[in-house]
């Protein structure tokens, strides 16, 4: 069972930002830019491309909105987006920050985001979503 099923599950704490009987999107707590975020299918496949088509056809409709409300919340030209897989066998994508294309690079060391602002920044996102633009 992979680290991101036992999220899924309830089984770990994670920085929730929305989810649908598809997917679920979370903050990376090891990310690379403040607002670093995950969107991650709910069925356990290790190579994104071995999805059904269903959710391979699906996940960039449930990570546009996610995308916008990075882009009006973040200090970001847009947001990116990069399948890289390597980290955990479950499929998933990056949804990033991005005012450069230095800032997808994966092999920059990770930055250290404390528990008060991880929560703050995943609560200007669930509120974009819902509605209440910050």
């Amino acid at each position: 069972m992979s680290i991101f099923t036992k999220i899924i599950n309830g089984e770990m704490p994670s920085y929730k930002i929305v989810e649908n009987e598809l997917f679920i999107a979370f903050l990376d707590v090891f990310p690379l830019v403040k607002g670093h975020a995950l969107v991650v299918p709910k069925i356990e496949t290790d190579k994104i491309f071995d999805l059904p088509d269903e959710y391979l056809s699906s996940m960039l409709i449930f990570a546009q909105p996610i995308a916008r409300a990075i882009e009006q919340t973040c200090d970001c030209k847009r947001c990116g987006i990069s399948v890289v897989g390597l980290e955990v066998p479950h499929a998933h994508m990056h949804l990033l920050p991005i005012n450069t294309a230095n800032d997808l690079n994966f092999t920059l060391p990770k930055i250290k985001v404390e528990k008060e602002e991880m929560e703050s920044i995943r609560k200007k996102l669930v509120d974009h979503l819902r509605g209440n633009t910050v």
